[in-house]
């Protein structure tokens, strides 16, 4: 069988979300969207329901995948329900609802729900992309509780910037959030990973660890309690070919990579077409026999090289450790030009093996 694989470690997963409690003393909703980015919805559920304070997931199609996988915690739908017929099933299976947008506060008040909801009313505080404005935020949530079919209503923000720590745009946005909410009943939700690592004087009773709970910083400049964290996600296959190259020689499409000395160039079953970055240069960091090397040469849709010059016990069969706890997913992604929340939800066709 084709050695690629993605391991899963269940309890480092436990452990940071542990680490998110404890740095902030609140309840926190472990986002499990985009399949736990990557690492498999179904099992990340499982492994933290005995101590999840709930879950948040991006729309109804996931949450009702948990709850029919047995997952009994709450569920927050963090875009909330994108036509008011997804209500009735919100209400039947007791799922928490964002509400973003004033159409969504018509639909509520116009469709007969046999239970009340559980919602969490977003303000856009400054990100721009959802939420509802400052100037309708008050209204929104009198109308809400006007309507007779709200239970508790938890309000919510998001942060644009909080993983840039010398910047003042999160500060302002807990600013709008604070003016938008003067008066308003409710416990506060407000911090998103970087947030709950590089702001501990954000307020709220509820945090939304998601990044963090893979082991990832969300961060491109080392960060005291980020470096806590302890990688889910091992990515690794074996070196299935090695190639003895003189000075001179091209490797792969495009011959992006020429050797500059004789070289050992070693062959990996792993490719973009398994989600591993196709941007990702010579020298992007890789784990082979035990020593760190790099990748030469383009990646491949199923293939990539590997510098075996100075690993000259590696050869067929070697395991190698594209992303994990050797080498760090952050470091990977930079190299890529991209983020860590990327590589992970781009993974494809690799098998996911828990331990």
């Amino acid at each position: 069988m084709r050695p690629a694989r993605a391991l899963i470690d269940l309890q480092a997963l436990r452990h940071n979300y542990r680490l998110a409690r404890e740095l902030t003393g609140a309840r926190a909703l472990a986002v499990l969207k985009a399949d736990a980015y990557g690492h498999g919805a179904v099992r990340c559920a499982q492994a933290l329901e005995a101590e999840a304070d709930g879950f948040a997931v991006a729309c109804i199609e996931e949450a009702l995948q948990l709850r029919a996988a047995g997952i009994v915690a709450p569920i927050l739908l963090l875009e909330g329900f994108f036509e008011a017929s997804e209500l009735a099933l919100i209400a039947e299976h007791d799922f928490w609802c964002a509400v973003h947008s004033l159409w969504q506060v018509e639909a509520i008040e116009r469709t007969p729900l046999g239970q009340p909801l559980n919602l969490w009313l977003k303000l856009d505080s400054g990100m721009h992309r959802v939420g509802l404005q400052p100037r309708d935020y008050r209204s929104a949530h009198e109308r809400l509780l006007a309507s007779g079919k709200v239970g508790k209503i938890v309000l919510m923000s998001h942060f644009a910037r909080a993983d840039e720590l010398d910047c003042a745009s999160t500060t302002d946005q807990v600013a709008v959030f604070e003016a938008a909410r003067q008066g308003l009943a409710g416990e506060v939700s407000l911090r998103n990973s970087p947030a709950v690592l590089g702001w501990p004087d954000v307020p709220g009773e509820w945090v939304r660890p998601g990044i963090m709970l893979y082991g990832a910083t969300p961060f491109e400049v080392p960060q005291a309690q980020a470096a806590k964290l302890q990688p889910v996600m091992t990515l690794e296959s074996k070196v299935i070919c090695v190639q003895e190259l003189a000075t001179g020689e091209p490797v792969g499409y495009g011959a992006r990579f020429v050797t500059g000395q004789p070289s050992r160039v070693g062959v990996v079953a792993m490719g973009y077409a398994d989600g591993y970055p196709r941007l990702a240069p010579t020298g992007t960091p890789v784990w082979v026999a035990g020593k760190l090397s790099r990748i030469v040469g383009r990646v491949s849709m199923d293939m990539l090289s590997v510098d075996l010059t100075d690993v000259p016990e590696a050869g067929v069969g070697s395991p190698v450790e594209l992303w994990g706890k050797r080498v760090p997913a952050s470091d990977v992604a930079q190299a890529a030009g991209t983020i860590p929340y990327q590589i992970f939800c781009n993974l494809r066709r690799v098998p996911l093996s828990y331990t």
